[in-house]
C-alpha cells in the first residue's frame, strides 16, 4: 500500500499518556499503598508495554489539523497541577516523613517528568510570552527547573552533540556522572544566556526564578507539617529532573560533532517504540525535532538513517542505570550508524 493511501494515525492513541497522571492523582487521594500506583505503572508496567507493543514499521502521514493535539497539551499541563496538588493534600495530612510520603513523592515526580516536563518542552517552543509558553514556565517552576526552556532553546538546540552543550552525554559517561554534570551545567548555561543580554546578577531571570523557588520553599516550611511538604516537593522535583535528564542522556549519548560541523539526523537517537511514542507525545522522533524545532510534535516524522535505540524510553530506563550494561547494549549501534 502506498504511503499516499495511508490514513493518519488516530489522535486518540495519545490519550494513553493521561493514564499516569490519572493514577497518581487517584493514588495520592486514596493514600497508603495506592500512592505507589504511579511508580509501579511508570517503572514496572510501561517498560513491559514498550516491549510488548513493539515498534511502528510504517510512518503514517500527519493529520491536517492539530487542534486535538493542542487541546491535549493543555489537558496535560492543567492536569499536572491537580497531580502536584493531590500530593500536597496527601502530604499535609501526614505527621511525619514516612514511607508513603516518599512513595507518593516518587510517583508524583515520575509523572511530572513523563507528563508535565514533556508538555513544557513542547510548549516551550511556542512564541515567547504566549499562553502556551507561560504554561510551560509554570510547569517547570512547579518542579524547580525553571531555567530549562531558556537553556534548551538557546543552547541545546544550537550546540547539541558538541562540547558546548551540557545536555549532550559523552560516550564515556554513564547516566550517573551525566546527571552530576548536566544539572548544574544547564543552570549555569541558562544564566550565561541572560548575562549576554545584559541581565546580570539579581536582574538575571534564571537567578530570579531560583530565588522565587527558595521563597516558595520557605512558605511551605512555615505551614503546618511544613517539613513534610517541603521534603516532598524536593523529592518529587528531584525525580522529575532526573527523569528529564535521563531522557536527554539517551537521546544524544555518544553522538558527537565538531563545533563547526553541521547538525544532521545522525546526532540524535530515535525510536519508533509505540508505547513511548503515544504516551510521550512523539518525543522519540528526536532527530526531526532538532532539525526543525518549530514543527509541532504531531507532525514529527522518523528518520530511518538516524541511530535507533534498542527499545523505547521506558524499557531503556533500567539498563541505563547500570552503565556497563547500557554501553554494551547500545554502543554497537553507534558504530553501525556512524
Amino acid at each position: 500500500m502506498g504511503e499516499d493511501k495511508l490514513s493518519p494515525e488516530p489522535w486518540a492513541l495519545h490519550l494513553l499518556g493521561l493514564i499516569s497522571p490519572s493514577l497518581v492523582i487517584s493514588g495520592n487521594l486514596m493514600g497508603g499503598f495506592f500512592t505507589a500506583m504511579g511508580m509501579i505503572f511508570i517503572w514496572g508496567i510501561s517498560p513491559i508495554l514498550d516491549i510488548l507493543l513493539g515498534k511502528s514499521k510504517v510512518a503514517r502521514p500527519p493529520r491536517e489539523s492539530g487542534i486535538p493535539f493542542e487541546i491535549l497539551l493543555w489537558v496535560h499541563g492543567i492536569l499536572h497541577f491537580f497531580v502536584i496538588g493531590s500530593f500536597f493534600v496527601f502530604a499535609y495530612q501526614q505527621n511525619e516523613i514516612n514511607i508513603w510520603v516518599i512513595t507518593a513523592a516518587v510517583s508524583t515526580g515520575l509523572c511530572s517528568g513523563a507528563s508535565a516536563i514533556v508538555t513544557a518542552h513542547e510548549l516551550g517552543h511556542h512564541k515567547p510570552k504566549s499562553p502556551g509558553w507561560i504554561l510551560a514556565r509554570l510547569l517547570l517552576f512547579s518542579v524547580n527547573y525553571s531555567h530549562f526552556t531558556t537553556e534548551h532553546n538557546h543552547v541545546h538546540h544550537r550546540w547539541v552533540a558538541t562540547d558546548n552543550d551540557s545536555a549532550s552525554a559523552r560516550l564515556e559517561e554513564g547516566v550517573w556522572m551525566f546527571w552530576l554534570r548536566t544539572i548544574p551545567g544547564q543552570f549555569l548555561s541558562a544564566c550565561r544566556v541572560h548575562n549576554k543580554k545584559g541581565k546580570k546578577g539579581i536582574k538575571n531571570p534564571t537567578v530570579q526564578q531560583f530565588l522565587m523557588q527558595i521563597l516558595v520553599g520557605i512558605i511551605l516550611l512555615s505551614l503546618p507539617n511544613g517539613i513534610v511538604l517541603l521534603a516532598g516537593w524536593i523529592i518529587l522535583s528531584a525525580l522529575a529532573i532526573l527523569t528529564l535528564e535521563y531522557v536527554n542522556y539517551i537521546r544524544h549519548w555518544g553522538l558527537r560533532r565538531s563545533l563547526n560541523e553541521r547538525q544532521t539526523a545522525m546526532h540524535s537517537w530515535n525510536t519508533e517504540s509505540r508505547w513511548s511514542r503515544w504516551s510521550l507525545l512523539e518525543l522519540t522522533r528526536h532527530s526531526h525535532h532538532h532539525l526543525q524545532a518549530s514543527v509541532p510534535f504531531w507532525k514529527l516524522q522518523p528518520h530511518p538513517e538516524a541511530p535507533e535505540l534498542p527499545s523505547g524510553y521506558y524499557a531503556c530506563w533500567w539498563p541505563c542505570l547500570i552503565p556497563p550494561i547500557w554501553k554494551r547494549w547500545v554502543s554497537p549501534r553507534i558504530s553501525v550508524k556512524n
